[in-house]
């Protein structure tokens, strides 16, 4: 057997094909086991050099051609994969989080446990500061009635759709009232700034509006609870504690991004270069939101009868479609009716600021209001379930609608090359 391999090995197929020499080793035949490791050792050693040296790339029949015609197929799905994971980077990040949460919560509950969340949220507001150029700062201040509007959009007018939301009957009808508690909110802490930057909108708009909404809301909720839900009801808002919230996860990491921006030429240049880096780094951060909250409420979710649950779900989708449309035709409207096409409301990045920022409402108010009411409008755990998926829902909406938004800038830079 072992001179059998021998004869093998040391005579080639193709003696034309191979340029080397090798001396012709000698083998003990005292020892059959040394025998067939050397032989299997040269084996290997023999036939891959030459092998390697006699490969044609540039043709076909050659070892390397067949291996381009097989790799090339699978490296154009990968790389057809990637694009798209690329190109709807966020939406597949929060779905991501999400399936993580309910697959395995534990994680998602001890980053809770430490607050991760609101480190996510500081991480998001240091990178607007990061990405927050001067020039935006004077197109927000230019936008100012765009901004009293959305303003208006978020505090008093959405506010009454909660009496719609009222008028549906489900039990436990917790579900509709904390939906309705829902709409009467102040806009997202991060969501909707996160979004409006990978959309390219006025960030600072969106900015604006986030903070003066929630400094308002403060002030604002408890007179709209009262007034269409409570009926009376005492409703008090943690007034210290969400102011200091504020303070320190939105404008004190706004104010260092910035800082640090101005500081630094190199570092601004860096940033800017690398914009869709820190997009997508915003992106990451923002999709810890709906983990955390999923790992948090998977408990309450699996008690809840699945056809039940699944009416709130649609609740809430149909509540931030129903805002999705009245902005938009609120700010159609009030573009025709201030210049048209000229108009302020018309230029796309205030558009986009504005319908994602003015449409979203935020679940941490909600969570804090819901505390504050010991009970009074019903068991809270049932309450804030329905509006963790109503939270959720609306970034991962919002996220496919930024994608909607990306395809039009992209698609109007190649009709403008042309």
């Amino acid at each position: 057997m072992a001179g059998t391999i021998h004869s093998l090995v040391l005579s080639p197929r193709h003696a034309k094909t191979s340029p080397f020499c090798f001396p012709t080793p000698r083998f003990l035949a005292s020892s059959s086991l040394l025998v067939s490791r050397s032989v299997s050792f040269n084996c290997n050693r023999l036939i891959s050099r030459p092998t390697r040296a006699c490969q044609q790339p540039d043709k076909v029949g050659g070892n390397g051609g067949q291996a381009d015609i097989t790799s090339g197929p699978a490296k154009g799905l990968t790389k057809q994969f990637l694009d798209f994971a690329s190109n709807n980077f966020l939406p597949f990040a929060l779905v991501s989080g999400v399936a993580i949460g309910f697959a395995n919560p534990s994680l998602g509950c001890l980053a809770d446990r430490y607050s991760l969340s609101k480190f996510s949220t500081v991480g998001i507001f240091i990178i607007s500061g990061l990405t927050l150029r001067s020039e935006a700062i004077g197109a927000a201040v230019e936008a100012w009635s765009v901004g009293m509007f959305g303003l208006c959009s978020i505090l008093l007018f959405t506010p009454y759709f909660s009496r719609l939301i009222l008028q549906v009957q489900l039990q436990p009808q917790e579900f509709v009232t904390g939906l309705a508690i829902f709409s009467c909110m102040p806009t997202t802490l991060s969501s909707g700034i996160a979004l409006t930057q990978l959309a390219g909108g006025n960030s600072a708009l969106a900015l604006a509006m986030t903070v003066i909404s929630n400094l308002l809301g403060i002030l604002i909720v408890p007179f709209s609870i009262a007034k269409f839900i409570a009926d009376g009801v005492g409703v008090s808002v943690p007034t210290k504690q969400l102011f200091r919230s504020l303070i320190l996860t939105l404008l004190i990491p706004l104010v260092v991004g910035k800082v640090l921006r101005e500081s630094s030429k190199g570092l601004a240049d860096f940033v800017d270069k690398n914009s869709k880096l820190f997009s997508k780094i915003s992106a990451l951060f923002l999709s810890l939101v709906p983990w955390i909250q999923v790992s948090r409420s998977r408990s309450l979710l699996l008690m809840v009868e699945p056809k039940i649950f699944l009416v709130a779900i649609g609740m809430g989708i149909m509540l931030h479609l129903f805002l999705l449309a009245f902005n938009s035709l609120a700010i159609r409207a009030l573009s025709a009716l201030s210049g048209g096409s000229k108009s302020v409301f018309a230029k796309e990045e205030n558009f986009s600021a504005l319908l994602l920022v003015a449409s979203q409402k935020t679940l941490p108010v909600m969570v804090a209001v819901v505390e504050q009411l010991g009970g009074a409008l019903g068991e809270s755990g049932l309450l804030v379930l329905p509006c963790v998926a109503a939270h959720i829902l609306q970034i991962v909406m919002d996220s496919f609608l930024v994608n909607i938004f990306l395809r039009k800038d992209r698609s109007s830079t190649k009709a403008k090359l042309a």
